[in-house]
């Protein structure tokens, strides 16, 4: 995290995204979380998933489903006892 802080601050960057497919650690978040005015956009494995599933990124549609309800309008007509 030191090092990814220290390269964007090397070019000028106000802001930087890093992802990974893991976790981000307690030891890269205190530095990120430090980084002053420098605007850090951390993205880890459960996040990159549903940005993924979000966008339609690398994901397809397994199957679908129905929800029911009950069409009054066919049981209206009945007559009552």
């Amino acid at each position: 995290m030191q090092a990814f802080i220290r390269a964007l601050v090397g070019r000028g960057a106000h802001k930087g995204v890093l992802i990974t497919t893991s976790s981000f650690s307690k030891a890269a978040l205190t530095p990120a979380n430090q980084s002053g005015s420098l605007r850090l956009v951390l993205i880890d494995g459960d996040g990159l998933t549903r940005l993924m599933v979000r966008f339609n990124v690398g994901v397809r549609v397994a199957g679908t489903g129905e929800i029911k309800r009950i069409d009054t309008d066919y049981f209206g007509d009945a007559e009552t006892d």
